[in-house]
């Protein structure tokens, strides 16, 4: 894949042209507010001890959108004090919760980590164990499920699961705050959460993030997700004015205005599945200057294994153990 999007130089001032729709907080915390009305304690059972040792593995449930239950795993360094650095990770389009052993970095360094999995999900790349409301993990495309209305949108119920995760790996893990992270759709969650729950996140991991600058992305991407929208609304033109008011309300270029933590952000020039201007669109507008985004020229939708070791830096920098 080609640089086809724009020249750097603009990259680093772009902004989005989405107007945020009004009152678009006090609609996200009577969502959030709502959810938490109809939750219950998370629950925890202890996982292959024998096989995990000296990381506590646990597998977790707690209540997301709706009272819905959704599955997490919990890990953490055996004998784990309270209040161990703790961090919420989210999973890309497609995958769930997987298994532990895909997670035991971390825990290995000394930091807790509670995996959230993705609600109807699961399907493809790495397996999953919630469904969304009914029924169990799905190979799945979840785009435009409920897009009519954002009261309805599949991805306003896994920002509130976000959110509550939050809440869950806090109650858990006896922390004050914790970072977030993930990539691709798990990036737009870790950029959502910093920005819905601010009160509660102190770091923010997102690599070549997801559902950015939507209304540009699903113009310009030329493979799935994005996708997914235009084909929907190619055969159902009466609710084009409806799905992109909806999505306004999951933009995370629109949601960044909120994010108070210091965050790291990875993008890539060759990204044909997130296109780069949607990333940047999103990280110009997280304010103050605690923020940082490192550009990959010659990487696709995914990121060098070094950014990995960039991340750990800049965890050790502002969560240390």
């Amino acid at each position: 894949m080609p640089w086809y999007d724009l020249p750097l130089e603009q990259l680093r001032q772009y902004r989005t042209s989405t107007a945020e729709p009004a009152g678009l907080d006090q609609w996200w915390a009577d969502r959030i507010a709502a959810a938490r009305a109809l939750a219950r304690p998370p629950q925890t059972v202890k996982h292959e001890p024998d096989v995990y040792s000296p990381v506590e593995v646990f597998d977790a449930e707690f209540s997301g959108a709706g009272g819905d239950r959704i599955k997490a795993w919990y890990l953490r360094p055996q004998a784990a004090a309270p209040g161990t650095p703790t961090i919420v990770k989210f999973i890309g389009y497609g995958g769930g919760r997987g298994i532990p052993a895909e997670h035991v970095l971390l825990p290995a360094l000394g930091y807790a980590l509670f995996v959230m999995d993705s609600r109807g999900q699961g399907g493809r790349w790495s397996s999953g164990a919630t469904g969304d409301g009914a029924g169990g993990p799905e190979n799945s495309l979840v785009m435009t499920r409920g897009i009519a209305s954002p009261d309805t949108y599949y991805y306003t119920r896994m920002f509130t699961d976000a959110a509550l995760a939050v809440d869950a790996a806090l109650a858990l893990s006896g922390a004050e705050k914790v970072a977030v992270s993930g990539q691709s759709q798990g990036g737009a969650l870790a950029l959502a959460t910093a920005a819905l729950r601010a009160d509660a996140v102190s770091l923010c991991h997102a690599d070549v993030p997801f559902l950015c600058d939507i209304q540009r992305a699903i113009t310009l991407a030329p493979h799935a997700p994005y996708t997914e929208v235009p084909e929907f609304l190619d055969r159902n033109v009466g609710l084009i004015d409806a799905a992109l008011e909806t999505l306004k309300y999951v933009d995370c270029a629109l949601l960044a205005r909120r994010i108070t933590a210091p965050a790291l952000v990875s993008v890539s020039l060759m990204d044909d599945i997130c296109p780069p201007s949607t990333v940047f669109a999103a990280f110009n507008e997280i304010p103050g200057a605690a923020k940082d985004i490192t550009v990959y020229p010659y990487s696709g939708h995914d990121v060098p294994p070094v950014n990995e070791e960039r991340k750990l830096r800049h965890l050790r920098e502002y969560l240390p153990v």
